[in-house]
């Protein structure tokens, strides 16, 4: 019988003292920007997270959300009126038109003029100004938005790749509702443009751990702690390069606690800019996946209205790993170790593990180095005399609200004769108790069924990694490790070929045939080493391969050969037809589909 089970990707988090409420932001649409060639910042990793979250079976345990762009004037909460029109005006063709504006808003270089540029950042503003209405009005415990964090951009001056601040709009739309709010920034870069915004007030903290001393954007030095009414509210831990999961840990945590104990914060903005992971190609510390996730863990147990943003991270595979891994803490789940099949399955070779180990680099914060500066952080911080206060104020209307009132003010345009439209299916949330054995329910099929149409299946989940070479591939042929669809053969086009190849085997009316007589009988296996014996193949069922000789099947037949005859002496051939040596059933079942290459008859199959 088939191995074929269920592997749980999603194991509780042991010590979670409550589930939390989770809304997850995704735009399908903001994959499908591209900043230019060879430049680092690429949306596709937003994509790529989005595949992990929803092949790991994710969306059951949260609401996924479409949040609607940011409209000019929500911009215009924070932004300058001209900046924001000068972006919806600019495009690739106009440009050369705007030189003066370009130089003006800093746009040109790091932060380059390409298509969508206006719709982009209206997905990633929307994305966060929405998650924070939602946690405002009490209808999640963390909203996440992985297309937002964009750090550095602003009031009248993009930066940083960044164009429009959605941290700052996000943060006041909080404020709204929020006497004091508390900002944190894990990106490897200096959250300038959230500083800039806030610094002269104490309604809103900004703390940053970040590489400092000639390093992009210069800020963020430890005696920057705001002016005026804001002084001491800006707190800034300067890092060196290399710094260690637990020498992070060591700072971030008592610096953490330290801040909710004397702002008492009522609502936080968590930056998780992944540029801070090992191996970044931009940055220089050296944080694992789950130490960068330890901070998620530790800023949620303060069990405040959490709002969860993305950032900068150029390594690809290694962001979308630790966003997803994130997106499971939030969760209260820890995702498997094994990344299943998805449509950027290639991206996480040669181990296909849902991990990014920290390097063998120096490590150049000294333990003296740390305490010293944290001892300073934590004076500043006392300068503050604790929480201030907030004078009691009406409420202030925007355009945000209306649609928070009515959320469902687009029901009238789901199709009424579709049953499950998959709006009402985003918003479904799986219960800890609910168990269910359906097929869409991520878990890669049915648990109490096993299949006998498709070995490649079974390959999976047992002693074989299912990659590039798995399946039908595998006979004489190199793997090729290529970076997504450029590679022209993904995964999941291997699992599909291998189906339909089965499938077409098992519409042979007759037995299949393998090493036995001319009739077709098969022989009775002999005992192998360990004593078990091969069953006998059944009509209609694929053969079974032993460890010494590989899987033989027959190839599909016409309908003319379909209906049953009499068997025929060997000698016997047509006429004008030359008679040649039988071929391996491998590589018969291989030429049956011309899209597939045929291996050379020189080199045997892979066992």
């Amino acid at each position: 019988m088939s191995d074929l089970k269920a592997v749980p990707n999603l194991t509780p988090v042991d010590g979670e003292t409550q589930k939390k409420r989770v809304c997850y932001f995704f735009d399908s649409d903001i994959g499908g920007f591209h900043y230019g060639p060879g430049h680092p910042m690429k949306p596709t990793r937003i994509r790529m997270c989005h595949s992990l979250v929803m092949n790991y079976g994710l969306y059951k345990k949260m609401e996924i959300f479409r949040a609607k762009p940011a409209t000019k004037r929500e911009m215009t909460q924070f932004h300058s009126d001209e900046y924001i029109d000068f972006l919806g005006r600019i495009t690739p063709n106009n440009m050369n038109s705007y030189v003066k504006e370009q130089h003006k808003y800093n746009v040109g270089d790091d932060c380059p003029v390409f298509d969508g540029l206006f719709e982009y950042s209206s997905i990633s503003a929307g994305g966060s100004m929405e998650g924070a209405a939602r946690l405002s009005r009490d209808k999640c415990d963390i909203a996440i938005n992985w297309a937002g964090g964009l750090h550095h951009a602003k009031k009248s001056e993009a930066s940083g790749f960044c164009y429009v601040n959605d941290i700052v709009l996000g943060i006041l739309e909080l404020l709204r509702y929020h006497n004091r709010v508390l900002y944190i920034d894990i990106d490897v870069h200096h959250g300038d443009g959230v500083e800039e915004a806030f610094y002269t007030t104490d309604r809103v903290m900004t703390v940053s751990f970040h590489k400092y001393g000639e390093y992009f954007p210069g800020t963020g030095e430890l005696r920057d702690v705001g002016v005026m009414k804001g002084k001491y509210y800006s707190l800034n831990f300067p890092l060196r390069d290399g710094i260690s999961d637990d020498n992070y840990k060591s700072v971030f945590e008592p610096v953490i606690q330290s801040v909710m104990e004397t702002y008492d914060p009522s609502a936080i903005v968590l930056q998780c800019g992944t540029d801070s992971l090992s191996g970044d190609k931009l940055g220089c510390l050296n944080l694992s996946m789950r130490g960068h996730a330890n901070c998620v863990k530790f800023v949620k147990s303060f069990n405040k209205p959490l709002l969860l943003l993305g950032g900068g991270g150029y390594t690809m595979r290694n962001t979308s790993r630790a966003w997803a891994y994130e997106t499971g803490v939030a969760a209260g789940v820890e995702l498997g170790p094994d990344i299943p099949v998805n449509e950027y399955y290639e991206y996480f070779g040669p181990d296909y593990e849902l991990d990014v180990k920290s390097s063998n680099t120096d490590d150049l914060n000294t333990p003296a180095y740390l305490e010293r500066v944290k001892r300073i952080v934590l004076e500043n911080l006392r300068e503050t005399g604790g929480a201030p206060s907030v004078q009691m104020s009406d409420i202030p209307t925007m355009p945000i609200d209306a649609r928070m009132d009515d959320p469902n003010e687009d029901e009238d345009l789901i199709p009424p004769n579709e049953r499950r439209h998959m709006r009402l299916l985003d918003s479904l949330r799986q219960n800890d108790g609910e168990l269910s054995d359906s097929d869409d329910e991520g878990e890669g099929g049915r648990r109490n069924h096993a299949s006998y149409h498709d070995k490649d299946r079974s390959e999976m989940n047992g002693s074989h990694r299912f990659g590039i070479g798995g399946g039908i591939l595998t006979s004489g042929h190199a793997h090729t490790h290529g970076a997504g669809p450029s590679a022209h053969t993904t995964a999941v086009q291997i699992l599909s070929s291998a189906a339909a190849a089965a499938q077409d085997t098992m519409e042979v009316d007759t037995p299949p045939s393998t090493a036995g007589d001319a009739n077709g009988s098969v022989p009775e296996a002999p005992a192998s080493e360990g004593g078990s014996i091969t069953q006998p193949v059944e009509p209609g069922a694929p053969s079974t391969a032993t460890a010494s000789e590989p899987p033989s099947e027959k190839p599909a037949s016409s309908p003319s050969e379909a209906k049953p005859e009499e068997p025929k002496p060997e000698t016997e051939a047509p006429k004008g037809a030359e008679t040649t040596p039988a071929q391996p059933a491998e590589t018969e079942k291989m030429a049956v589909d011309p899209s597939l290459p045929t291996p050379s008859t020189s080199e045997a199959p892979a066992s």
